[in-house]
C-alpha cells in the first residue's frame, strides 16, 4: 500500500506528518469537519455507536479521538468510563475544553497516545471505537494489531472510515466533491494548504471494504462485517475478537 503523506515537501515521516496537521487545523476542525460533511458525520458516528449497544460496554478505549466527539457519544452505552488518544497534542486540548464545557471529566479521559504503540495492557478494554482515524496510520496493520492486543476476549472493535462510492452518478459526484471543492473550502477555512488535499488521497489510498476486512482477519479479529453508509461514501466495520 502506497503511503500518502501531509506534507509532499516534509521530511518526515507520515505518523510525525498527521500530528503535525491535526495540530495546525485543531481549532477548525470540528467546524470544517460538520461544514465539509454536510453534518452527516454526526448521523454516521450515532449508527456505529448504535451497533455497540447490545454489546454494553463497561471499558471504552476511542483510538485517535481527534476534539472527543466520538468520545462523547460513546456515553449513549453508559459505560464506567470512555479513554481516548490521539498524537495530536493541540486536538487533545480542543476535546479537553470541550468535555470539561460539558462536565463530562469524571467519564471520559484523553491521553496523548500512539494507536500503532497503545500504553494499555493486554485485554484491557471490551470495546474500541475509531472514526475517521485508521487511515491516517503510518503501519495499517500494526495499528490493527494493537487494537486486537488492549481488546479483551469477546470485545469489539467499531471502525468508521470513509470508504469509495462505486455506481454511477454517486461515484463521479463524490469524485467531484471530494477532490474539488473539499480542498478548496479546506484551505481557506484551516489555512492549511496540504491538510484537505491530503483527506482525499488518503480515502483514495485507503483499502476499504473487502481488503480492509481482510487485513482484520489477518491481524486476529474474529468476525468482521462491513456496513455501507449514504451510498457507499463512508463505512461501518465491525470485527470481534
Amino acid at each position: 500500500m502506497l503511503v500518502v503523506n501531509p506534507y509532499k515537501d516534509l521530511d518526515k515521516g507520515k505518523k510525525a506528518q498527521v500530528a503535525l496537521m491535526f495540530n495546525n487545523i485543531a481549532r477548525k476542525y470540528d467546524f470544517l469537519n460538520h461544514f465539509l460533511s454536510l453534518g452527516i458525520d454526526k448521523l454516521w458516528r450515532k449508527k456505529a455507536i448504535k451497533l455497540l449497544r447490545s454489546h454494553q460496554p463497561k471499558r471504552m478505549l476511542d483510538i485517535a479521538t481527534g476534539t472527543g466527539d466520538f468520545a462523547i457519544a460513546a456515553l449513549k452505552l453508559n459505560p464506567d468510563s470512555v479513554v481516548g488518544i490521539d498524537i495530536s497534542t493541540e486536538m487533545l486540548a480542543v476535546g479537553r475544553e470541550k468535555i470539561i464545557k460539558k462536565g463530562l471529566q469524571n467519564k471520559i479521559s484523553l491521553f496523548e497516545g500512539d494507536s500503532e504503540n497503545i500504553q494499555f495492557g493486554d485485554n484491557s478494554f471490551d470495546a474500541i471505537t475509531v472514526a475517521f482515524g485508521v487511515r491516517n496510520f503510518e503501519n495499517l496493520e500494526k495499528g490493527i494489531g494493537e487494537m486486537y492486543r488492549v481488546l479483551d476476549k469477546g470485545g469489539k472493535l467499531v471502525v468508521l472510515e470513509f470508504s469509495k462510492p462505486r455506481k454511477f452518478p454517486i461515484k463521479q459526484i463524490y469524485n467531484f466533491y471530494f477532490f474539488k471543492i473539499l480542498p478548496f473550502w479546506g484551505r481557506i477555512v484551516s489555512k492549511d494548504v496540504s491538510a484537505y488535499t491530503y483527506l482525499p488521497e488518503s480515502v483514495e489510498n485507503f483499502p476499504d471494504g473487502d481488503k480492509f476486512i481482510q487485513i482484520c482477519k489477518s491481524c486476529g479479529f474474529d468476525t468482521v462485517q462491513e456496513q455501507r453508509l449514504s451510498f457507499g461514501i463512508a463505512s461501518i466495520y465491525i470485527g470481534t475478537k
